[in-house]
Protein backbone atom coordinates (compact mmCIF):
# COMPACT_ATOMS: atom_id res chain seq x y z
CA UNK A 1 0.00 0.00 0.00
CA UNK A 2 0.79 3.47 -0.51
CA UNK A 3 0.50 6.42 1.32
CA UNK A 4 1.47 9.81 0.33
CA UNK A 5 2.12 12.70 2.57
CA UNK A 6 1.87 16.66 1.49
CA UNK A 7 3.52 19.28 3.62
CA UNK A 8 1.39 21.87 3.09
CA UNK A 9 1.87 24.06 6.48
CA UNK A 10 4.46 27.05 5.34
CA UNK A 11 3.09 30.50 4.81
CA UNK A 12 5.39 31.75 2.52
CA UNK A 13 6.64 34.63 3.67
CA UNK A 14 8.69 35.54 0.21
CA UNK A 15 5.28 35.39 -1.32
CA UNK A 16 4.18 38.58 0.63
CA UNK A 17 0.83 37.67 0.32
CA UNK A 18 -2.21 36.51 3.41
CA UNK A 19 -2.93 33.32 0.99
CA UNK A 20 -1.20 30.33 1.91
CA UNK A 21 1.48 29.57 -0.97
CA UNK A 22 -0.50 26.20 -1.67
CA UNK A 23 -3.34 28.05 -2.82
CA UNK A 24 -1.44 30.42 -4.70
CA UNK A 25 -2.61 29.39 -8.39
CA UNK A 26 -0.65 27.87 -11.31
CA UNK A 27 -2.72 28.06 -14.85
CA UNK A 28 -6.11 28.75 -12.97
CA UNK A 29 -5.40 25.58 -10.17
CA UNK A 30 -3.88 26.00 -6.59
CA UNK A 31 -0.72 24.57 -6.48
CA UNK A 32 -1.27 21.81 -4.02
CA UNK A 33 -3.76 20.37 -6.41
CA UNK A 34 -1.17 19.32 -8.98
CA UNK A 35 0.94 17.67 -6.33
CA UNK A 36 -2.55 15.71 -5.20
CA UNK A 37 -3.02 14.80 -9.32
CA UNK A 38 0.36 13.48 -8.89
CA UNK A 39 0.44 11.67 -5.98
CA UNK A 40 -3.09 9.99 -7.36
CA UNK A 41 -1.69 8.97 -10.60
CA UNK A 42 1.50 7.56 -8.80
CA UNK A 43 -1.18 4.95 -7.14
CA UNK A 44 -1.22 6.21 -3.54
CA UNK A 45 -4.33 5.04 -1.83
CA UNK A 46 -4.14 7.13 1.12
CA UNK A 47 -3.03 11.02 0.94
CA UNK A 48 -1.79 12.70 4.35
CA UNK A 49 -1.67 17.03 4.25
CA UNK A 50 0.07 18.85 6.83
CA UNK A 51 -1.49 22.02 7.36
CA UNK A 52 -0.42 24.61 9.70
CA UNK A 53 -0.82 28.96 8.33
CA UNK A 54 -4.37 28.99 6.89
CA UNK A 55 -5.20 25.55 7.85
CA UNK A 56 -8.47 26.26 7.10
CA UNK A 57 -8.12 27.78 4.12
CA UNK A 58 -5.42 24.58 2.61
CA UNK A 59 -8.21 21.89 4.37
CA UNK A 60 -11.26 23.03 2.30
CA UNK A 61 -9.24 23.43 -1.63
CA UNK A 62 -7.99 19.27 -0.70
CA UNK A 63 -11.06 17.84 0.70
CA UNK A 64 -11.51 14.57 -0.53
CA UNK A 65 -12.42 11.09 0.60
CA UNK A 66 -8.63 10.24 0.23
CA UNK A 67 -7.60 12.85 1.87
CA UNK A 68 -6.56 13.35 5.34
CA UNK A 69 -5.05 16.54 7.34
CA UNK A 70 -3.15 16.89 9.88
CA UNK A 71 -2.09 19.99 11.72
CA UNK A 72 1.57 21.38 12.56
CA UNK A 73 0.58 24.08 15.13
CA UNK A 74 3.99 25.41 15.32
CA UNK A 75 6.56 25.03 12.28
CA UNK A 76 9.30 23.17 13.93
CA UNK A 77 11.35 21.67 9.92
CA UNK A 78 9.97 19.09 7.74
CA UNK A 79 10.83 15.88 9.75
CA UNK A 80 8.54 18.12 12.37
CA UNK A 81 6.18 18.03 9.86
CA UNK A 82 5.78 14.77 8.62
CA UNK A 83 5.76 13.50 12.29
CA UNK A 84 2.27 15.07 12.66
CA UNK A 85 0.98 12.81 10.14
CA UNK A 86 2.62 9.66 10.33
CA UNK A 87 1.19 8.26 13.32
CA UNK A 88 -2.17 8.19 10.84
CA UNK A 89 0.26 5.58 8.39
CA UNK A 90 0.06 1.66 8.70
CA UNK A 91 3.16 0.71 9.27
CA UNK A 92 3.77 -1.34 6.53
CA UNK A 93 2.61 0.88 4.02
CA UNK A 94 5.45 2.42 1.51
CA UNK A 95 5.46 5.71 2.53
CA UNK A 96 6.29 8.77 0.01
CA UNK A 97 6.99 12.51 0.89
CA UNK A 98 5.79 15.43 -1.05
CA UNK A 99 5.35 18.82 -1.11
CA UNK A 100 2.44 21.40 -2.02
CA UNK A 101 4.78 23.93 -2.96
CA UNK A 102 6.56 21.64 -5.97
CA UNK A 103 3.80 20.99 -7.84
CA UNK A 104 4.90 19.86 -10.98
CA UNK A 105 6.40 16.77 -10.31
CA UNK A 106 5.74 13.89 -12.72
CA UNK A 107 4.15 10.78 -11.58
CA UNK A 108 6.61 8.78 -13.64
CA UNK A 109 9.37 9.89 -11.20
CA UNK A 110 7.66 9.77 -7.98
CA UNK A 111 6.57 5.64 -9.44
CA UNK A 112 10.90 5.66 -10.03
CA UNK A 113 11.33 7.07 -5.96
CA UNK A 114 8.96 4.24 -4.58
CA UNK A 115 10.29 1.56 -6.69
CA UNK A 116 13.60 2.33 -5.24
CA UNK A 117 12.16 2.21 -1.78
CA UNK A 118 11.79 -1.26 -2.02
CA UNK A 119 15.53 -1.93 -1.15
CA UNK A 120 15.18 0.53 2.31
CA UNK A 121 14.74 4.29 1.43
CA UNK A 122 14.89 6.47 -1.66
CA UNK A 123 15.12 9.99 -2.51
CA UNK A 124 14.82 12.31 -5.25
CA UNK A 125 18.02 14.43 -6.48
CA UNK A 126 18.67 16.64 -9.73
CA UNK A 127 21.58 18.11 -10.76
CA UNK A 128 20.99 22.37 -11.39
CA UNK A 129 23.06 25.25 -12.64
CA UNK A 130 22.35 27.19 -9.11
CA UNK A 131 21.83 24.80 -6.12
CA UNK A 132 21.80 28.26 -3.58
CA UNK A 133 19.16 27.22 -1.08
CA UNK A 134 18.71 23.85 -1.87
CA UNK A 135 20.11 21.41 0.56
CA UNK A 136 23.47 19.56 -1.17
CA UNK A 137 23.47 15.67 -1.52
CA UNK A 138 27.12 14.49 -0.42
CA UNK A 139 28.91 11.48 -1.89
CA UNK A 140 31.92 9.76 -0.89
CA UNK A 141 35.21 8.78 -3.47
CA UNK A 142 33.09 6.02 -5.15
CA UNK A 143 29.82 8.25 -5.74
CA UNK A 144 27.95 6.44 -3.20
CA UNK A 145 25.70 8.78 -1.15
CA UNK A 146 26.77 10.27 2.27
CA UNK A 147 24.55 12.37 3.83
CA UNK A 148 22.33 15.78 2.77
CA UNK A 149 23.45 19.08 3.89
CA UNK A 150 21.36 22.00 3.84
CA UNK A 151 22.64 25.01 2.40
CA UNK A 152 22.67 27.02 5.64
CA UNK A 153 24.92 24.63 7.29
CA UNK A 154 27.28 23.42 4.35
CA UNK A 155 30.80 24.08 4.27
CA UNK A 156 32.38 26.51 1.16
CA UNK A 157 33.30 23.39 -0.36
CA UNK A 158 29.79 21.53 -0.14
CA UNK A 159 28.39 25.11 -1.94
CA UNK A 160 30.33 24.01 -5.03
CA UNK A 161 28.24 21.19 -5.61
CA UNK A 162 25.27 20.84 -8.16
CA UNK A 163 23.41 17.90 -6.88
CA UNK A 164 20.84 18.99 -4.88
CA UNK A 165 18.14 17.10 -2.58
CA UNK A 166 14.67 17.90 -3.50
CA UNK A 167 13.32 16.66 -0.50
CA UNK A 168 10.88 13.77 -2.05
CA UNK A 169 11.73 10.66 -0.41
CA UNK A 170 10.39 7.18 0.36
CA UNK A 171 10.79 4.89 2.77
CA UNK A 172 8.62 2.01 4.52
CA UNK A 173 6.14 4.09 7.41
CA UNK A 174 7.11 1.88 10.55
CA UNK A 175 11.38 2.50 9.47
CA UNK A 176 10.54 6.57 8.96
CA UNK A 177 8.82 6.83 11.97
CA UNK A 178 11.96 5.28 14.00
CA UNK A 179 14.56 7.46 12.09
CA UNK A 180 12.23 10.52 12.92
CA UNK A 181 12.34 9.96 16.65
CA UNK A 182 16.13 10.00 16.49
CA UNK A 183 16.58 13.35 14.44
CA UNK A 184 18.40 16.26 16.57
CA UNK A 185 17.52 20.13 15.54
CA UNK A 186 21.28 21.29 15.87
CA UNK A 187 21.24 22.73 12.93
CA UNK A 188 21.37 26.46 11.95
CA UNK A 189 17.75 26.92 12.08
CA UNK A 190 17.08 24.48 14.88
CA UNK A 191 14.62 22.82 13.06
CA UNK A 192 14.30 18.74 12.55
CA UNK A 193 15.21 18.70 9.00
CA UNK A 194 13.39 15.65 7.05
CA UNK A 195 16.62 14.98 5.05
CA UNK A 196 18.67 13.94 8.24
CA UNK A 197 16.82 10.61 8.42
CA UNK A 198 18.76 9.15 5.68
CA UNK A 199 22.13 9.64 7.25
CA UNK A 200 20.55 7.57 10.13
CA UNK A 201 19.71 4.97 7.36
CA UNK A 202 23.00 4.88 6.47
CA UNK A 203 24.30 4.65 9.51
CA UNK A 204 21.42 1.71 10.67
CA UNK A 205 22.84 -0.33 7.50
CA UNK A 206 19.86 0.55 5.53
CA UNK A 207 20.23 0.96 1.73
CA UNK A 208 20.11 4.63 0.85
CA UNK A 209 19.00 4.47 -3.02
CA UNK A 210 19.11 8.15 -4.98
CA UNK A 211 16.79 8.81 -8.25
CA UNK A 212 18.61 11.47 -9.88
CA UNK A 213 15.58 13.16 -12.25
CA UNK A 214 16.48 14.99 -15.39
CA UNK A 215 13.39 16.59 -15.98
CA UNK A 216 13.56 20.23 -14.76
CA UNK A 217 10.24 20.76 -13.70
CA UNK A 218 10.94 17.63 -10.96
CA UNK A 219 12.47 20.07 -8.69
CA UNK A 220 10.77 24.25 -9.58
CA UNK A 221 9.25 25.03 -6.50
CA UNK A 222 7.64 27.95 -5.56
CA UNK A 223 9.00 30.75 -2.84
CA UNK A 224 8.85 33.92 -4.38
CA UNK A 225 6.38 35.51 -6.93
CA UNK A 226 8.82 35.76 -9.63
CA UNK A 227 9.64 31.71 -8.91
CA UNK A 228 5.61 30.94 -9.32
CA UNK A 229 5.70 33.56 -12.84
CA UNK A 230 8.36 31.52 -13.74
CA UNK A 231 6.85 28.30 -13.04
CA UNK A 232 3.97 29.27 -15.47
CA UNK A 233 5.56 30.33 -18.58
CA UNK A 234 7.55 26.96 -17.97
CA UNK A 235 4.15 25.07 -17.58
CA UNK A 236 2.39 27.22 -20.41
CA UNK A 237 5.40 26.25 -23.06
CA UNK A 238 4.39 22.30 -21.99
CA UNK A 239 1.08 22.83 -22.65
CA UNK A 240 1.54 24.45 -25.88
CA UNK A 241 3.85 21.92 -27.22
CA UNK A 242 1.44 19.04 -26.37
CA UNK A 243 -1.34 20.87 -28.57
CA UNK A 244 1.17 21.77 -31.37
CA UNK A 245 2.20 17.66 -31.06
CA UNK A 246 -1.49 17.11 -31.55
CA UNK A 247 -1.45 19.26 -34.72
CA UNK A 248 -3.00 22.40 -33.04
CA UNK A 249 -1.46 25.68 -34.95
CA UNK A 250 -0.17 28.38 -32.98
CA UNK A 251 0.24 31.64 -33.77
CA UNK A 252 3.05 31.86 -30.80
CA UNK A 253 3.06 29.63 -28.50
CA UNK A 254 4.89 32.10 -25.91
CA UNK A 255 1.67 34.14 -26.54
CA UNK A 256 -1.24 31.30 -24.98
CA UNK A 257 -2.42 30.90 -21.76
CA UNK A 258 -4.13 27.76 -20.59
CA UNK A 259 -5.97 27.53 -17.14
CA UNK A 260 -7.79 24.85 -16.75
CA UNK A 261 -8.25 22.31 -19.74
CA UNK A 262 -8.48 22.36 -23.70
CA UNK A 263 -9.32 19.89 -25.61
CA UNK A 264 -8.92 20.41 -29.80
CA UNK A 265 -9.99 18.17 -33.07
CA UNK A 266 -7.81 18.19 -36.06
CA UNK A 267 -6.78 21.81 -37.73
CA UNK A 268 -7.59 23.76 -35.44
CA UNK A 269 -5.79 27.13 -35.28
CA UNK A 270 -5.21 29.91 -32.17
CA UNK A 271 -3.93 33.57 -32.35
CA UNK A 272 -1.76 35.32 -30.30
CA UNK A 273 -2.89 36.31 -26.87
CA UNK A 274 -5.67 34.22 -26.32
CA UNK A 275 -7.11 32.63 -22.66
CA UNK A 276 -8.21 29.54 -22.35
CA UNK A 277 -10.41 28.87 -19.14
CA UNK A 278 -12.00 26.37 -17.29
CA UNK A 279 -13.22 23.51 -19.47
CA UNK A 280 -13.24 24.02 -22.89
CA UNK A 281 -13.59 22.29 -26.37
CA UNK A 282 -12.68 23.27 -29.61
CA UNK A 283 -13.52 21.15 -32.35
CA UNK A 284 -11.74 20.36 -35.97
CA UNK A 285 -11.29 23.33 -38.04
CA UNK A 286 -11.92 25.99 -35.47
CA UNK A 287 -10.37 29.34 -35.55
CA UNK A 288 -9.46 31.38 -32.27
CA UNK A 289 -8.76 35.08 -33.35
CA UNK A 290 -6.43 37.21 -31.40
CA UNK A 291 -7.05 38.35 -27.77
CA UNK A 292 -9.81 36.15 -27.47
CA UNK A 293 -10.70 34.94 -23.66
CA UNK A 294 -13.02 31.42 -23.85
CA UNK A 295 -14.20 29.74 -20.90
CA UNK A 296 -15.74 26.96 -19.88
CA UNK A 297 -16.60 26.21 -23.26
CA UNK A 298 -17.67 24.03 -26.52
CA UNK A 299 -17.46 25.17 -29.87
CA UNK A 300 -18.15 23.08 -32.58
CA UNK A 301 -16.27 22.03 -35.58
CA UNK A 302 -15.71 25.11 -38.34
CA UNK A 303 -16.37 28.04 -35.75
CA UNK A 304 -15.11 31.14 -36.30
CA UNK A 305 -14.03 33.27 -33.39
CA UNK A 306 -13.10 36.72 -34.69
CA UNK A 307 -10.68 38.84 -32.25
CA UNK A 308 -11.59 40.51 -28.98
CA UNK A 309 -14.12 38.06 -28.23
CA UNK A 310 -15.27 37.09 -24.71
CA UNK A 311 -17.34 33.15 -24.48
CA UNK A 312 -17.92 32.19 -20.88
CA UNK A 313 -19.98 29.40 -20.51
CA UNK A 314 -22.02 28.83 -23.83
CA UNK A 315 -22.17 26.54 -26.56
CA UNK A 316 -21.67 27.36 -30.21
CA UNK A 317 -22.76 24.79 -32.91
CA UNK A 318 -20.99 23.72 -36.45
CA UNK A 319 -19.76 26.40 -38.74
CA UNK A 320 -21.16 29.68 -36.44
CA UNK A 321 -19.41 32.92 -36.87
CA UNK A 322 -18.86 34.95 -33.63
CA UNK A 323 -17.10 38.61 -33.38
CA UNK A 324 -15.20 40.40 -33.42
CA UNK A 325 -16.06 41.69 -29.95
CA UNK A 326 -18.70 39.83 -29.12
CA UNK A 327 -19.48 38.50 -25.36
CA UNK A 328 -21.17 35.20 -24.76
CA UNK A 329 -22.43 34.57 -21.32
CA UNK A 330 -23.15 31.96 -19.26
CA UNK A 331 -26.20 29.82 -20.99
CA UNK A 332 -25.68 30.57 -24.35
CA UNK A 333 -26.38 28.49 -27.38
CA UNK A 334 -25.54 29.29 -31.00
CA UNK A 335 -27.20 27.39 -33.36
CA UNK A 336 -25.60 26.14 -36.79
CA UNK A 337 -24.56 28.91 -39.16
CA UNK A 338 -25.27 31.27 -37.09
CA UNK A 339 -23.61 34.40 -36.60
CA UNK A 340 -22.89 37.10 -33.70
CA UNK A 341 -21.31 39.99 -34.80
CA UNK A 342 -19.32 42.77 -33.11
CA UNK A 343 -20.37 44.67 -29.61
CA UNK A 344 -23.32 41.73 -29.16
CA UNK A 345 -23.47 40.62 -25.92
CA UNK A 346 -25.84 37.56 -24.77
CA UNK A 347 -26.75 36.15 -21.61
CA UNK A 348 -29.14 32.82 -21.28
CA UNK A 349 -29.90 33.12 -24.89
CA UNK A 350 -30.15 30.04 -27.42
CA UNK A 351 -29.42 31.42 -31.28
CA UNK A 352 -31.45 29.40 -33.48
CA UNK A 353 -29.86 27.76 -36.56
CA UNK A 354 -28.40 30.39 -39.48
CA UNK A 355 -29.78 33.41 -37.13
CA UNK A 356 -28.14 36.62 -36.83
CA UNK A 357 -27.74 39.47 -34.42
CA UNK A 358 -24.72 41.58 -36.24
CA UNK A 359 -24.36 44.62 -34.67
CA UNK A 360 -24.74 46.70 -31.53
CA UNK A 361 -27.26 44.19 -29.43
CA UNK A 362 -28.02 42.92 -26.21
CA UNK A 363 -30.12 39.83 -25.99
CA UNK A 364 -30.94 38.58 -22.32
CA UNK A 365 -32.90 35.34 -21.80
CA UNK A 366 -34.18 34.81 -24.90
CA UNK A 367 -34.62 32.15 -27.71
CA UNK A 368 -34.25 33.50 -31.25
CA UNK A 369 -35.78 30.98 -33.65
CA UNK A 370 -34.15 29.36 -37.01
CA UNK A 371 -32.99 32.05 -39.87
CA UNK A 372 -34.38 35.03 -37.57
CA UNK A 373 -32.70 38.43 -37.83
CA UNK A 374 -32.21 41.27 -34.88
CA UNK A 375 -31.12 44.75 -36.26
CA UNK A 376 -28.55 46.36 -35.09
CA UNK A 377 -28.96 48.45 -31.49
CA UNK A 378 -32.20 46.30 -30.54
CA UNK A 379 -32.38 45.27 -26.86
CA UNK A 380 -34.15 42.78 -24.93
CA UNK A 381 -35.33 44.59 -21.62
CA UNK A 382 -35.43 41.26 -19.26
CA UNK A 383 -35.21 42.41 -16.15
CA UNK A 384 -38.02 45.12 -14.10
CA UNK A 385 -35.59 45.54 -11.37
CA UNK A 386 -37.21 42.30 -9.33
CA UNK A 387 -37.92 39.79 -11.90
CA UNK A 388 -36.27 38.44 -14.84
CA UNK A 389 -38.19 37.59 -18.03
CA UNK A 390 -37.89 35.99 -21.27
CA UNK A 391 -38.48 37.08 -25.14
CA UNK A 392 -39.55 34.38 -27.43
CA UNK A 393 -38.32 35.07 -31.20
CA UNK A 394 -40.16 32.62 -33.60
CA UNK A 395 -38.61 31.49 -36.73
CA UNK A 396 -37.97 33.95 -39.68
CA UNK A 397 -38.94 36.56 -37.56
CA UNK A 398 -37.31 40.55 -38.45
CA UNK A 399 -36.06 42.61 -35.62
CA UNK A 400 -35.56 46.24 -36.87
CA UNK A 401 -32.92 48.33 -36.08
CA UNK A 402 -33.26 50.20 -32.53
CA UNK A 403 -35.44 48.16 -31.18
CA UNK A 404 -36.61 47.93 -27.59
CA UNK A 405 -38.27 44.33 -26.80
CA UNK A 406 -39.98 44.54 -23.24
CA UNK A 407 -40.42 40.91 -21.56
CA UNK A 408 -42.07 38.39 -21.40
CA UNK A 409 -42.70 39.38 -24.78
CA UNK A 410 -43.25 36.36 -28.02
CA UNK A 411 -42.95 37.10 -31.65
CA UNK A 412 -44.64 34.61 -33.63
CA UNK A 413 -42.70 32.96 -36.50
CA UNK A 414 -42.62 35.52 -39.74
CA UNK A 415 -43.19 38.12 -37.51
CA UNK A 416 -41.93 41.54 -38.41
CA UNK A 417 -40.60 44.52 -35.78
CA UNK A 418 -40.35 47.90 -36.97
CA UNK A 419 -37.10 50.08 -36.84
CA UNK A 420 -37.05 52.32 -33.70
CA UNK A 421 -39.90 50.25 -32.24
CA UNK A 422 -40.71 49.99 -28.69
CA UNK A 423 -42.64 46.55 -27.93
CA UNK A 424 -44.49 45.71 -25.16
CA UNK A 425 -47.48 43.25 -26.89
CA UNK A 426 -46.74 39.95 -28.46
CA UNK A 427 -46.80 40.34 -32.30
CA UNK A 428 -48.45 37.17 -34.45
CA UNK A 429 -47.36 35.73 -37.38
CA UNK A 430 -47.06 37.88 -40.77
CA UNK A 431 -48.01 41.07 -38.41
CA UNK A 432 -45.69 44.03 -38.68
CA UNK A 433 -45.22 46.12 -35.33
CA UNK A 434 -44.50 49.53 -35.16
CA UNK A 435 -44.30 51.44 -31.68
CA UNK A 436 -43.09 54.79 -32.25
CA UNK A 437 -44.20 58.65 -32.11
CA UNK A 438 -45.64 59.82 -35.25
CA UNK A 439 -42.96 62.30 -37.22
CA UNK A 440 -43.88 65.26 -37.43
CA UNK A 441 -41.97 68.20 -40.17
CA UNK A 442 -41.86 71.71 -39.39
CA UNK A 443 -41.77 74.43 -41.78
CA UNK A 444 -39.74 77.51 -42.12
CA UNK A 445 -37.51 75.56 -38.66
CA UNK A 446 -34.80 78.63 -37.91
CA UNK A 447 -32.12 77.00 -36.56
CA UNK A 448 -31.56 78.64 -32.77
CA UNK A 449 -28.33 81.22 -33.06
CA UNK A 450 -25.51 81.89 -30.38
CA UNK A 451 -26.74 85.22 -27.40
CA UNK A 452 -23.83 87.28 -27.29
CA UNK A 453 -21.92 86.52 -23.56
CA UNK A 454 -22.49 89.84 -21.78
CA UNK A 455 -19.28 91.53 -20.38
Amino acid sequence: MLEVIILAAGQGSRMQSRLPKVLHLLSGRPLIHYTLDAARAAGANHIHVVVGCGADAVEAAVQAPDVQCHLQAQQKGTGHAVQQAIGACHPDSTLLVLFGDVPLVSDTTLQAVVAAAESGIAMLSAEVEDPSGYGRVVRDDQGDFLAVVEHKDASTAQHQLREINTGVLASRASLLKDWLSRIQNNNAQSEYYLPDVLALAKADAIAVSVVVSDRALDTLGVNTPQQLEYLERQHQQVLADQLMACGVLLADRARLDIRGSLRCGRDVSVDINVLFEGQVVLGDEVTIGAHCVIRNATIEAGVQVRPFTHIDGATIKAGAEIGPYARLRPGTEIGEQAKVGNFVEMKNVSLGTGAKASHLTYLGDATVGAWSNVGAGTITCNYDGANKYRTELGEGVFIGSNSTLVAPLSVAPGGFVAAGSTITDDVASDQLAVARGRQSNVDGWQRPTKTTDEA
